[in-house]
This record gives C-alpha cells, structure tokens and sequence, in this order.
C-alpha cells in the first residue's frame, strides 16, 4: 500500500502566500507572540524545514506580515483618492479617511504589528519604502489640496502627519473598545470636517 503523504503539494510560488495566510490567521487569533515557524509550518502542513526557504527567522516573517499589510493599506488608500480626484477636499478626505479607518477595523492585530514593525530598527528596506509610499497618498493630497489653494500653505508632511495620527487615534480607541467601529464610521464625516476646518467658531 502506497504511504500517504503528510504534507499538501503546493504550485510553485504558493507556499509563501499559504504561510502569510496562516500566519496572520495565528496573529488574529493569539498574538504574534504565539508566532514560530516550526508551528506555522505544522499549521500549513509542510516539513518545518519550509518556512526557511521564505523566512529567515520569525523576524523575517514580522517584515513580510507588516509588509503585506501596508501594501494592502496602501491599495485601499490609493483606491480612495484616485475614485473622485475631482471633488471637494472634505469629500476626498472622507473617502480616504474611510477607507484608512476600515482597514484599521477589519485588521486591528495587523495594523498594530505594522506599526510596531515600522519603528524597528532592524526592519527591512522592503518594508522602509511601504511605509513611506503608504503615507505618501496622504501627504500628496495635502500637496494637491495645497496647490489648488484648499488648505494653507505649510510643510505638507507636518499636516501629514496631524491627519495621520488624528485617523489612527480613532482607530487606536476602536481596538481599545473605548469606541464603537459603526459610531465612527457614521460619525466619520463630522471628524473630517473638524480637522480640516478646525475648532475656531465660524464667522456668519
């Protein structure tokens, strides 16, 4: 009788995407803590000698999470601000910041694992340059909405940087249960209009 094998065939090139998805499936579910390669490659029904051909070390695996996870943002956020380049800022906002904050909803342990990643100063290159390309589709609308005389004139990373962590403190509140996901979904545009326009009483 033929012995049955205990590891499912993969095409070339699938292996790697099979082990990310299980991966962040182990994130989502215990932390990255509970992360190894030997369980991930239990997990995915490989030799746990596998993972090595993709991942260094578990170090490695992080990167290529986080790297995975801001390419998917980057997607989301592109996707948004290209949709209507047209409209009003407030509107271009809105939809960029729903896209940000839906994100950060649907992937809370992999947006934390991103950031977390991103100040490690042995993070790779690779995932270096996704944060910046990340960012960079807000701060090239803050450049256009600056060209077009929508927003005053300043250093548009700075502003970048006061809507950035506007967004990732309403996600940071919805991860900490201190806020519900639907409420700042609906309240979403109220948010927007305030930190564009800010706090100052408006003059009739």
């Amino acid at each position: 009788m033929p012995r049955t094998p205990t590891t499912r065939p993969y095409h070339h090139g699938d292996l790697r995407a099979a082990l990310l998805e299980n991966a962040e499936r182990t994130l989502r579910e215990k932390g990255a803590a509970a992360l190894s390669l030997r369980e991930l490659a239990r997990a995915t029904g490989v030799s746990h000698a596998a993972p090595g051909r993709h991942f260094k070390d578990k170090q490695a695996l992080l990167d290529a999470l986080a790297l995975d996870g801001y390419e998917r943002l980057d997607r989301a956020l592109t996707a948004a601000t290209a949709a209507d380049p047209g409209a009003p800022l407030e509107q271009r906002m809105t939809a960029l910041a729903r896209a940000y904050l839906g994100f950060a909803i649907e992937n809370p342990e992999l947006l934390e694992l991103m950031f977390a990643r991103k100040h490690e100063p042995a993070g790779s290159d690779h995932l270096a340059a996704a944060v910046d390309r990340t960012l960079g589709s807000l701060t090239r609308l803050f450049t256009d909405a600056q060209e077009r005389g929508e927003i005053v004139q300043g250093d548009p990373e700075r502003i970048t940087l006061v809507a950035a962590a506007s967004l990732h403190g309403l996600a940071a509140l919805i991860a900490g249960c201190a806020l519900d996901a639907d409420d700042a979904m609906t309240g979403l545009d109220e948010h927007v209009h305030l930190l564009l326009h800010g706090l100052k009483p408006r003059r009739t």
